[in-house]
């Protein structure tokens, strides 16, 4: 990984650290007070041996020295665990803001921007990246403070027993984080291709369940089983890579600090058989200064082989920080800076009442492009209009634009231009108040894990059940729900199993017709339905739109005889726009597209 991106990630990491709140400075604290108990552990322990062993003094005489250090056991023990518990809660506390961010983020951007990658991959970011941020906070920022203070604290003791015991510590201390460095240096690389990796494979496999049908209805069973496993290869390879340098930094430390331990131990064996004699102030070395010392020695390592075992977790966290950083600073916003500055400044503060929605809907497109999310554009200039209460339908060749339209009317695609709601551009409205006056209905229902009744009140979970059963008899699927046993209780399970494909569309037709909305937004909202059950939801839309605005896509050219007005796309322009009568007698795509669909329905008669 490049160093100025890693420098980038670190810092973004360090500045979520305000989401732990203070309990990363109580874990800290906790592990000050840990050190400094060890300190004091180690006192007690080589007073009583020197006592006794050369002094030869009565135990009687230790015996508060003894109890002292059996109470230090147990608060080493409880701090210990208070530094454990404190440094989850920190750990757990960010987890919850950022996946909250990226939650949030996602709602932000729209379905447009999520259907850029696999549901698994985003599946993949939510759930391991950030939980792979735990660590990073909860033990390597506070055991970065921990590796400074308790080495010093204990060089703070040693030097004035033994000058050379010091020197010896002080010289070998850097040798850890030194190899530990070089050691770790492409474990962010590694963590970050194996993140790559999970994301293409976890996608890769939710895809494919998705269309297991479809996959055995063209014998595709041994290809997608051959490309699952070439993903799974992959993300082997880069977990045994990661794997490999955590075993290979863990395996340095342990070296390094045994190494060290065992040369205090040669220059105090040494000087006790007295062929060393210097480090000692001239007062000699007793039994207390070597036991004290060698006792201090693996702790005085210990905070620098922690933070050794837990870089692989700031590695992890960089490697995690990438897409989240990335995902988290995503503008979706296009155009030059001057001419959104300049809507900015000239529509500043303005913003459209309750009231303003419920009176009717006007919408006024000038010199309209809709971009993707990455900038590419999509349909434009359009210049069009709705008067509030008039109804429009788009038609148009597949890829003309028309759904990217909706899109742009729904906030989740950005524009240049102008799009002007009741005056107002859209992008000064607040985009959930704006959603709220909307009822939305696509060709691709989406219903939510829950009952029928969950689904079809979801604008007003006070909703009573009269009520939404009288949306259920308007959408014309009441009859489906009075079969079920369970009535309005009836499961509904993910992917809106449980239910037809035409059950859910009136199910979601209900829930639109539930929301009392000022505009109504439309895309093939018929399209799974039969020929008797789309009359009917016609009929339930038309009742339902009357004094609201709509905006209809549509490839059902016979349907749009009620409406106001007709735009006819082609390649992201309006070639033609009119009422349903002026566009059949006229020579153009719309009257091509009809007869298309004429010729189709024959074909299919005759197939019949």
């Amino acid at each position: 990984m490049d160093k100025s991106l890693e420098k980038v990630l670190t810092s973004w990491l360090k500045q979520q650290k305000q989401a732990c709140g203070f309990y990363l400075n109580l874990t800290v604290l906790f592990g000050l007070l840990t050190g400094l108990s060890l300190v004091v552990q180690a006192y007690l322990i080589a007073t009583i041996l020197h006592g006794l062993i050369i002094l030869e003094l009565p135990k009687e005489q230790f015996a508060s020295q003894f109890y002292c250090l059996v109470g230090f056991i147990f608060i080493r023990a409880g701090l210990a665990y208070g530094r454990e518990r404190v440094s989850f809660e920190a750990g757990r506390r960010l987890r919850v803001q950022i996946r909250g961010a990226v939650l949030d983020k996602l709602t932000e951007l729209g379905p447009c921007f999520i259907k850029g990658k696999p549901a698994g991959s985003w599946a993949s970011i939510v759930l391991e990246q950030v939980e792979d941020l735990h660590d990073f906070y909860a033990r390597y920022l506070p055991q970065i403070i921990l590796a400074a203070f308790i080495p010093l604290t204990i060089l703070v003791v040693v030097f004035p027993l033994n000058w050379a015991a010091g020197l010896i510590l002080l010289l070998t201390a850097p040798l850890i984080p030194m190899f530990m460095a070089l050691v770790g240096m492409g474990a962010a690389d590694a963590n970050r291709k194996n993140f790559s990796a999970l994301a293409k494979l976890s996608g890769h496999f939710m895809d494919r369940m998705k269309g297991l049908n479809t996959i055995k209805l063209f014998n595709r069973g041994d290809a997608e089983s051959e490309a699952i496993e070439s993903a799974s290869e992959e993300f082997r390879e880069r977990t045994m890579s990661v794997l490999r340098l955590a075993f290979l930094s863990s395996a340095v430390l342990e070296f390094f600090a045994a190494v060290s331990i065992a040369v205090l131990a040669v220059y105090f064996g040494f000087s006790y058989l007295d062929h060393l004699d210097f480090g000692h102030y001239g007062a000699g070395i007793t039994l207390f200064t070597g036991l004290f010392v060698l006792i201090l020695a693996p702790e005085f390592y210990q905070p620098l082989r922690d933070m050794g075992t837990h870089y692989h977790a700031k590695a992890q966290a960089i490697g995690a920080a990438e897409e989240l950083m990335a995902l988290l600073n995503h503008q979706v916003e296009s155009g030059s800076d001057a001419d959104i500055d300049s809507r900015r400044d000239s529509e500043y503060g303005k913003e459209l009442s309750i009231e303003s929605y419920k009176a009717g809907i006007s919408i006024e497109a000038d010199a309209l492009c809709v971009d993707s999310p990455d900038g590419t554009q999509l349909l434009g200039p359009l210049d069009f209009s709705i008067p509030a209460g008039k109804h429009m339908a788009v038609v148009g060749p597949s890829g003309a634009g028309k759904t990217s339209l909706l899109n742009a009317l729904l906030g989740f695609l950005p524009y240049r231009g102008s799009l002007k709601i009741n005056g107002i551009e859209l992008h000064q409205l607040d985009k959930t108040m704006w959603r709220r006056h909307l009822a939305w209905l696509g060709q691709d229902p989406q219903l939510f894990h829950g009952t029928i009744r969950d689904n079809v009140a979801m604008s007003n979970p006070d909703m009573d059940d009269e009520t939404v059963m009288a949306l259920l008899e308007k959408a014309k699927v009441i009859n489906f729900v009075e079969r079920q046993t369970h009535g309005l209780d009836h499961p509904i399970g993910e992917q809106a199993s449980g239910v037809s494909v035409g059950q859910a569309q009136r199910i979601a037709l209900a829930r639109a017709l539930g929301q009392d909305a000022a505009l109504f937004i439309l895309d093939e909202p018929t399209a799974s339905l039969d020929n008797h059950s789309e009359q009917a939801v016609q009929a339930s839309l038309r009742e339902a739109m009357s004094g609201a605005s709509c905006l209809m896509v549509t490839h059902r050219l016979d349907q749009l005889h009620m409406m106001d007005t007709i735009l006819v796309l082609d390649g992201g322009l309006i070639v033609e726009r009119g009422n349903f009568n002026e566009l059949t007698l006229a020579e153009g795509l719309f009257k091509q597209m009809q007869e298309e669909s004429n010729d189709d329905t024959v074909n299919l008669k005759e197939l019949n």
